[in-house]
């Protein structure tokens, strides 16, 4: 789970239904996130509440503050907890993308620690 969640409600008065809800889908996200960058990551979650003239719509905006970059994401829906499926969906597929172009795959890993073990030897001779 993400420690550093920080959860606010514009308009409108967050339930504890709802706080548990943001922890469990947006906390759950860590597991998309690099190893390393875990204990640095910081999300912040904005849940606004709309009135127009005919329909009552939430607006749910999440803020990932990443150690190389922000990811965010917003979504609208008739229900604040749909709003909130909605930008958590939005949020896997970027964070699965960040994860690819921050974590060296295994095949690379594999291949620098040959190329920086024999850098290294053949500085010694």
């Amino acid at each position: 789970m993400i420690n550093n969640l920080q959860i606010s409600g514009v308009h409108s008065q967050l339930t504890d239904e709802i706080r548990k809800y943001i922890h469990r889908k947006i906390g759950g996200l860590d597991k998309y996130i690099p190893k390393r960058a875990r204990e640095s990551t910081f999300v912040e979650v904005k849940l606004k509440s709309k009135n127009a003239k005919t329909k009552h719509t939430f607006e749910c905006e999440v803020i990932i503050k990443l150690p190389k970059g922000n990811i965010t994401a917003h979504k609208e829906s008739t229900t604040a907890l749909a709003a909130i499926d909605e930008v958590e969906n939005n949020l896997k597929i970027q964070l699965k993308k960040y994860k690819d172009l921050h974590t060296p795959s295994r095949f690379r890993r594999r291949i620098l620690s040959k190329f920086k073990g024999s850098v290294a030897a053949d500085n010694l001779f």
